[in-house]
């Protein structure tokens, strides 16, 4: 790490990417929880974390990440999970692809991360190491006001890669006036924004939010808003840069945990997924200038995800993560339907169809998208946007819908859940007797409705849905896009002919 640098009362620093870059490749779970034992502030119903990994609202999920980094080194994994080069393994999501194989490769990858999860631990690491690597390889676009921003990328993809580190990021501005908001300004009563340089870097002020992931992460990413634009009032706030999460200055205001302590039975998801999401204040932080990669310059940061293709290879990651939360779903759906006899009533095959074809749809994207892989304008292979678009504009609207006949099908079941205990107590052999099903023992019968109250009741499963609706941002603003990015001359060309033919 480099030295803690002290300018006018202000602390900051990080790791030195320039000369730090020369890591193992992949590391152990263990290695990634020791790193999370560094003095971070995080500050959780009211009191703050001393350390993450054994606090017993935030430790279980640091642990199910761990076990997911673990992965990487099993024998019949590590093609799937990792490359190789110059005698070092690296994970899959940092390959720069070069051919359509690569693609598929990465998406088998993303695919993998996302199955362990059964996509309910939305924030795998892999998800920004996408994005990184996209904007290592397109970094001549950060050249525009400097080599040295384009450098400090490559440098930062380097270390990160190096060093298997876990990132999270923040991209929104707190909204203190919805109107002044509206008009793409920031107020300086709460956005983050540069209050000062210094030779070691600039000093930033204020709130971004919503870092999922950020105790659980090394590193956090700060990077330009997708959903505001920029505009030339707001130099102050036009910025993009990268620093650790337990740099001075940093701190994490969590949610609630959905994680109570039940066990794996009783809370199935919410023990093991927890992943937690924050609000991140900076108070005069300062960002050493080699993690700076955009500065003063809004019009680049309007650019950023779409020129550099960051938010193509980050919805490739997404959609493969969908596909795997709507297989479970479906799974899910059929195992409560076969569980209490229902699975031969026409009524409820016809509900699950509807799910099984909105699956269908997402492995649809995805299968398409890689296929039509192509090399963009920084020489490197990406997949077609257009599936991928189209995913990111009806997933939102096709999970409620999943959730919801988990509600109906499930029904009061999902509340007629008693615990594991009670099959220890002096009822146990009324819950043994009065609790099963046709097909299920009374045991197995609450363990699968406890798994769908998580899913479809739970504060964990609410916040899945909330997660899901807004997770690329408000559902106008994407329609928006992709009406805008849509190929429509030609189609209304086709339509003119036939007029002109009349």
């Amino acid at each position: 790490m480099a030295s803690v640098v002290s300018v006018d009362g202000v602390v900051g620093g990080g790791a030195d990417v320039a000369s730090d870059g020369d890591g193992d490749g992949i590391r152990t779970g263990e290695q990634y929880l020791e790193g999370l034992r560094d003095g971070r502030q995080v500050w959780l119903h009211g009191e703050r974390v001393d350390d993450v990994t054994h606090h017993p609202y935030l430790s279980r999920g640091a642990r199910t990440l761990a076990g997911f980094l673990d992965r990487q080194f099993d024998p019949a994994l590590q093609d799937v999970l990792t490359f190789t080069e110059n005698g070092k393994r690296f994970a899959t999501s940092f390959l720069m692809p070069r051919s359509q194989e690569d693609i598929e490769k990465r998406g088998a990858a993303f695919y993998q991360w996302a199955s362990w999860s059964h996509g309910m631990f939305g924030r795998t690491p892999d998800y920004k190491n996408a994005s990184i690597t996209a904007f290592a390889a397109a970094a001549d676009f950060l050249a525009e006001d400097g080599d040295q921003y384009a450098q400090n990328m490559r440098n930062y993809y380097q270390y990160i890669r190096s060093h298997d580190k876990v990132l999270t990021h923040t991209l929104v501005n707190p909204t203190f006036n919805y109107d002044i908001a509206k008009a793409g300004k920031y107020s300086d009563k709460v956005a983050l924004q540069v209050v000062k340089e210094t030779a070691a870097g600039i000093i930033v002020n204020g709130a971004r939010l919503l870092a999922t992931l950020g105790p659980h992460a090394d590193e956090i990413e700060v990077f330009p808003s997708t959903v505001i634009k920029g505009s030339p009032d707001n130099i102050p706030f036009a910025f993009a840069f990268a620093i650790p999460i337990n740099t001075p200055g940093v701190q994490l205001i969590c949610r609630d945990s959905y994680d109570h302590g039940k066990s794996h039975f009783d809370a199935p998801l919410a023990s093991r997924f927890e992943e937690m999401d924050c609000v991140v204040t900076f108070k005069n932080v300062l960002v050493p200038w080699e993690r700076v990669f955009i500065y003063r310059n809004p019009s680049l940061c309007n650019q950023a995800f779409a020129r550099t293709n960051a938010v193509v290879h980050m919805m490739h990651q997404v959609v493969c993560g969908k596909l795997a939360k709507a297989e479970f779903l479906v799974g899910l759906l059929c195992k409560i339907a076969k569980a209490t006899g229902k699975d031969k009533d026409m009524n409820i095959k016809g509900q699950i169809a509807e799910i099984m074809c909105m699956a269908e749809s997402v492995r649809a994207f995805r299968f398409s998208a890689q296929a039509q892989a192509h090399v963009d304008e920084w020489g490197v292979f990406m997949p077609l946007r257009r599936p991928l678009d189209t995913s990111r504009n009806l997933f939102p609207k096709m999970y409620p819908k999943m959730v919801e006949a988990v509600q109906l099908l499930g029904s009061s079941s999902l509340m007629a859940t008693p615990a594991e205990a009670d099959f220890a107590n002096d009822l146990a052999d009324d819950v043994e007797q009065y609790f099963q099903t046709v097909n299920s023992t009374s045991r197995e019968r609450v363990g699968l409705f406890r798994l769908a109250h998580d899913v479809a009741v739970s504060g964990f499963g609410n916040r899945q849905v909330l997660y899901e609706r807004f997770f690329f941002g408000p559902p106008a603003l994407l329609a928006g896009v992709y009406f805008d990015l849509y190929e429509k001359d030609e189609l209304m060309d086709r339509v003119q002919a036939l007029l002109d033919d009349a």
